[in-house]
């Protein structure tokens, strides 16, 4: 008997929590901040409904149609005779691939957590925070250290089954980031001289395009809106499986899509804010995480507890996909190889701890391997592979076996998506789901390899 997520509340949050990710509360910031912030998030709003909702349903629809995982998902839809079912091992290496950098990133967020927690840096000065991330990166124990805890952690509650394992801590944690992010952005939004930035953050103002070219800021906003959802490698497909046919798919993802969105728009008013009101640069990149926040925390009046809250924050928000993505690699590879849960939780144990070291290692003791040239490491490699080419070529991938004659096929989908109450997929879109979007996101593959080549 296939488990079943206890409530509704249940699937919302944790569908949201695999898509709730680093790429929303570290990425959209900085990226808002770099290409004009409201003007920027008017077009990232829109690529995300044109873009990622569209897709998402057709994941649901793919999973909860077939009852299975990536692993046999396609083998129970695809006509006879098709190769649709070749699908299951690009789905199990992009899970794999994304949880061998993404452990490493989170046990940053808890490193600096816990570095918080302590104080270290109460009174620190700039050159001592940034220190701190260089010292961080250099350190083998450090980064091996707390990959290893997020590894065992993630597979403890993963070993506890869907609903008394991922379910319940999943709805703990998403609870808890939400409410945190609420007090850290009030916090953010009343300090002095936070409203220059709210003001940029949430008045467009569409001459900041001008100033980066507007093919760029279109670009940026569709890579981020297609992103930012963990779309194309069955993450999302696996929690359609999950649930019965009472609601209508389209309805499910604009609820998750909406969360999604909100925690993204949210993180922005904790972030920027506070840049403006320490004349911090937003736009700077991940070193913003990193450095210039500790920076901001260590001059603010109760920064050791915001720090430490902001953090915990990251932590969750990352955590979340965590759980999320390894209870999908749990069922495929049980799926797929007829594993028994013991034996499953104990091989993909070992195979994720080995296979998250030349991350961890990258920085340090193999920091000489530059894989994309200089100045570049492992992890470098493992995020253009996954997000430059499994994510968009998986979700591609999706939409030609929903919309195409050869595979599961477009009135087969819609027959899925509408079952139930809610919101239907309209079916006058063929067009459009079938044709411009797969050109949408072949634009975006490969706009991808152009930024990456010739930056």
């Amino acid at each position: 008997m296939r488990e079943r997520f206890s409530s509704r509340l249940g699937f919302i949050l944790i569908s949201a929590g695999c898509a709730i990710g680093l790429g929303n509360v570290w990425r959209f910031p900085y990226i808002t901040g770099k290409y004009g912030g409201a003007a920027f998030v008017l077009i990232y709003l829109f690529f995300l409904v044109i873009l990622g909702l569209p897709v998402m349903v057709m994941e649901y629809a793919v999973g909860r149609g077939s009852q299975k995982s990536a692993a046999l998902s396609f083998d129970v839809l695809e006509p006879s005779g098709t190769k649709w079912h070749w699908m299951k091992y690009l789905a199990l290496a992009g899970n794999y691939m994304l949880m061998m950098f993404y452990t490493t990133v989170c046990g940053w967020m808890f490193y600096y957590f816990v570095q918080m927690l302590m104080g270290t840096f109460q009174g620190a000065d700039s050159e001592m925070i940034a220190n701190t991330f260089t010292s961080m990166l250099a350190s083998p124990a450090i980064n091996v250290g707390f990959m290893v805890i997020v590894i065992l952690l993630g597979f403890f509650v993963v070993s506890k089954g869907l609903v008394n394992g991922v379910e319940k801590v999943s709805k703990v944690m998403m609870i808890c980031l939400l409410c945190l992010m609420v007090c850290l952005a009030l916090r953010s939004v009343t300090l002095p001289g936070a409203m220059a930035g709210v003001k940029y953050y949430l008045i467009p103002d569409f001459s900041k395009i001008s100033e980066n070219g507007l093919g760029e800021v279109i670009f940026a906003a569709m890579g981020q809106a297609f992103f930012t959802l963990s779309l194309g490698i069955g993450a999302i497909a696996i929690f359609g499986s999950y649930i019965d046919k009472d609601q209508r798919l389209t309805s499910e993802a604009i609820r998750v899509v909406a969360l999604d969105t909100f925690v993204a728009i949210v993180a922005g008013l904790i972030v920027i804010p506070a840049c403006f009101a320490y004349n911090v640069d937003s736009a700077q990149g991940p070193g913003l995480i990193f450095v210039s926040l500790p920076n901001i925390f260590a001059n603010m009046a109760g920064g050791r507890i915001w720090g430490a809250l902001f953090f915990l924050f990251m932590s969750f928000a990352a955590f979340t996909t965590i759980l999320a993505v390894f209870q999908n690699i749990m069922t495929i590879t049980s799926e797929m190889f007829g594993w028994d849960h013991k034996k499953n939780v104990l091989y993909n144990l070992i195979g994720m701890l080995v296979l998250s070291l030349p991350c961890a290692l990258g920085f340090n003791v193999w920091s000489f391997i530059q894989p994309m040239g200089a100045g570049t490491t492992i992890q470098d490699l493992e995020d253009f592979i996954v997000s430059n080419n499994l994510l968009p070529l998986g979700s591609l991938f999706y939409v030609l076996f929903c919309t195409a004659k050869n595979g599961w096929g477009w009135d087969a989908f819609l027959e899925e998506a509408n079952a139930g109450n809610g919101i239907a997929f309209s079916h006058k879109i063929k067009f459009y789901c079938s044709v411009i979007l797969p050109l949408i996101i072949l634009i975006i593959f490969i706009q991808g390899y152009i930024t990456t080549l010739f930056g």
